[in-house]
Formats: C-alpha cells, structure tokens, sequence
C-alpha cells in the first residue's frame, strides 16, 4: 500500500510443505484495498481452484494472447531510472520501501556474478529464496551471464533436507545458493550429499542470510561438497548486492568471508568514526557504490534515507553489521550491529555465542538478547532443544562451559531459558530486536506481519514472564 501501486500479479494459491493454500480470499481483499490498482493478473496456479475473480482482473493465458505475434517494444530510459523496490524486513515498524536504480544495480550485478562467484554462459545457477528477499533480484540477474536459471517452488525441507541436493545433482547445477541457516539444519541433520549424489558438475555453494559458522565450512568440506568453492557472501537489501564475498582467486579459510568485493571500501569503524586496525567495529563503505539506493519511495528531501544510512558517522554509509576484517584480508561478521551486548561494557556480538551453542548437538535452535539491570546488561539465551531434549541442569552446565571456554567470561549467559520455537522473518533471518524489546519493557509495537512465524514471540512472552525476567508493570 505504500507505494499505490498500479498493477499487481497474483496466484490463486500455493503448495508448500506438502499441503495446499488457497489464496483467493486474501487477494480479493487485497484488491479492494488499493484503489490505485488499474490492473490485476491472476495466475491459476491450482489446477481446478477457482480463479480470482473481479472487474480488474485479467487471466495470464488472456493477458498472454494479449500481445501475441507481437514484436517486444522497448522504451530508453536513463540509468537511475527505478528497476526494482524492495523493503526492509519491517520487524520494527513499516518498511523502507527501497527504490533501486537500472544500470547501477545491473552493473554491480555483474561484477558480483561473473567475476566474484565465476558464473558464466555454460553454468547452471540455482539460489534457492523467496521472492520477498534480494537475493531472487540477484538470482534473476544471473540470466546477465548467459546461465540458464533453476527455481525451485516450495519448501526446502520437503519431503526432506536432501531434497535441494537431489535438485542440484539431477539438474547438473554449477552454482547452488542457500541460507547458513540451512547449512547448518543439513550439518544437524547428519546428511551428506557428497557421499550419496553425483555433485560433479557442482563448482560452487553460496551462502547467506546470517553469519557461517566455522563448524558448517567443515560439514561442506567433509559431507556436503568437498570440491566446491564455498562463497559466504554479505550485504544486504539496501544495496541488493555484497560489500564483502567469495572469489576464485583465493584460499577459503574456515569461518571467514573470503574478501572485499571489488571496488568497494569497506572497513571497520570504531565508536570514534575512524578506521580500527584490528578488531571488531561498525561496516562502513566510505565512497558511493552503483547500487546504492536511488531514493527512498516517498521520501521529500531524502530525510529518512540519509537517517537510515549516514546519520551514525556522518557522510559515510554505515549499514549495521558488527565486522572485523583479518589480516589477510577476509572478514567476519559477528551479527547486527543494533543487537550487539554490552555486558560490563564491553560489547560482543550475538554471533559469537550462536558459534559455540549452535553445534550442539542437543540444540535445535537459539537466539540471545541483551537485559537491561541496574545500569548494565545481563545476556540472556534461549534455547530451542533438540527433538526429545530438554533443557537440563546438565545441558545449562554444557552451554556455559562451551561459551566461556569458546569465546570469554563475559559472554556467559545470566539467563538461560527454554523456548518452543524462535522468531524468524519471512527470508529466515531470527528476529533479535523484537525479543530484545520485549524484554526491556519498550513500548515500540512490532509489525508482526513481518514474521514467518509471529506465535513464536507471544511463546516467548509467557517464557520469560513464567522465569520472572519480564519488566514489571
């Protein structure tokens, strides 16, 4: 609704996970809602459903027939013009709605696709995502190469976890990209494709979405595909596209992105707003890259875009990952920059301690917050068992000693406290600051439509008030 728009394409549903949902009653109400709309195409997509109806809507097959015998027209525009918008994840309130412009983004596109992950004209590219996250932007523009382009429609995990692998092997896919969240559910799940499908033609495994455990560059290597080039890569919708990624070029080192992309400069910036030799700090590029946004939709003056972006150290793009960058020049990145903890004051990213309570193997899940008290912060985990565990006396003991032994003291959690499930966005990424908000008492409301799973936080909720560390009213 944000940005009137004048046309919109629907299905009249969809299977997922092995069960069918219809679709035609959210869309007839979507359709009354934006008056702006001219036009309407509906995709049958059950076979024997009934389609959506309305005054506006045109069929596919019509809309096809439509122009059919006709030569493509095609209409010169100026390289800023907009291509694409895409939006924030919203957990926090509406969107951003992100206006990205033509050639800027395409070129950057480019760069990324063929030089960075060696993607070329006789290569079969399959990213499994969502249409809602950037990276089906991304995996569109592999068509960019002369590769041709494999989607997958429906769940990743169904029938099973193996079933994206079989993918790949039966359809000869050179390049395959997925989540670190779904490396690490094959890693737990005990798979290996390696040792059960022809992954010969396979060159290459992108990785996205959250940080790459080091444990995960192992499953790839010994389970998973041993003779790949495992690309972690990370940016982001604001720029739909990567500050930092993979090469040919280089050695893969476990639990490191390999390298800055070209032409980009990025560092590390302390709280000072200068450079940090070594350590952690904020990602900052320090000059404008081609696919920086056009604009903000709606945005007079560009006020929110320049809030979003450059208010934090003023005149350079700070995107909001906390990243060390090492001395061979690879990186790390230890999570959000807005969820990080400062126990005592020193400040520790969440995605130090999901790397030492994610590998094991009585852990299904986990997502850590940070507890205001008394003038300081108290780390507080909560932990999804594994299916038939439970969180124990032992299992506590375990978690802490893995944590303290693994990464510091400090990062010892006060609170450790068990969850049916954790909250996730709709491209898989785990919703920190909600929890972290409900925790503190803030009166900020989520956009709970922003979620994939939105019950789990009320779950949550009755969790913490049940262990008494909800504020008091």
């Amino acid at each position: 609704g944000q940005i009137e728009p004048a046309a919109l394409i629907v299905v009249n549903g969809y299977g997922y996970g092995g069960k069918v949902f219809n679709r035609q009653a959210d869309f007839s109400g979507l359709i009354d809602g934006l008056p702006t709309l001219r036009c309407v195409v509906s995709i049958e997509q059950l076979p024997g459903e009934p389609a959506i109806g309305g005054d506006k809507v045109t069929h596919w097959d019509d809309a096809l027939a439509e122009g059919q015998g006709q030569a493509p027209s095609f209409t010169p525009l100026p390289p800023e013009h907009p291509v694409y918008i895409l939006y924030s994840s919203g957990t926090t309130g509406k969107p951003k709605c992100i206006v990205h412009g033509n050639a800027g983004l395409l070129v950057n596109h480019a760069k990324e696709l063929m030089l960075h992950g060696d993607v070329g004209p006789d290569d079969r590219f399959l990213y499994f995502t969502t249409c809602g996250w950037m990276m089906w932007n991304w995996q569109a523009s592999a068509l960019l190469t002369g590769a041709a382009v494999i989607t997958v429609d429906g769940s990743p995990g169904y029938p099973d976890l193996n079933y994206l692998w079989q993918v790949v092997a039966d359809e000869k896919v050179t390049h395959y990209g997925t989540s670190a969240r779904f490396i690490a559910g094959c890693r737990k799940a005990e798979l290996a494709p390696a040792k059960t499908l022809d992954l010969d033609a396979l060159r290459v495994v992108f990785s996205t979405g959250s940080p790459l455990l080091p444990e995960d560059y192992d499953w790839v290597y010994r389970d998973g595909a041993p003779n790949v080039l495992l690309g972690s890569i990370a940016g982001g919708t604001d720029i739909c596209g990567c500050f930092v990624g993979s090469t040919p070029l280089l050695p893969v080192r476990r639990g490191e992105i390999q390298c800055r992309f070209l032409g980009v400069d990025a560092v590390a910036y302390g709280d000072d707003g200068q450079p940090v030799s070594g350590g952690r700090g904020e990602l900052v590029c320090r000059q404008p890259l081609p696919s920086m946004p056009v604009s903000f939709w709606d945005d007079p003056g560009n006020e929110r875009y320049k809030d979003a972006y450059f208010n934090t150290f003023p005149g350079v793009w700070a995107h909001g990952d906390f990243i060390e960058f090492t001395e061979h020049g690879g990186a790390v990145i230890y999570g959000r920059s807005d969820a990080t903890l400062n126990p005592g004051g020193v400040r520790i990213g969440t995605a130090e301690i999901y790397r030492q309570v994610e590998t094991i193997a009585e852990v299904k899940d986990s997502l850590v917050v940070g507890r205001q008290i008394e003038g300081d912060v108290e780390v507080v985990l909560l932990v999804v068992p594994a299916e038939s565990k439970a969180l124990t006396d032992d299992l506590q003991k375990t978690l802490k000693t893995r944590i303290r032994q693994g990464a510091s003291p400090r990062h010892v959690p006060k609170h450790i406290i068990e969850v049916p499930d954790i909250p996730y966005t709709r491209s898989g990424k785990k919703v920190e600051l909600a929890v972290a908000r409900l925790i503190n008492g803030s009166s900020k409301a989520d956009n709970r439509d922003a979620l994939g799973n939105p019950e789990a936080l009320d779950r949550i909720r009755d969790c913490l008030d049940e262990a008494g560390l909800l504020p008091k009213e």
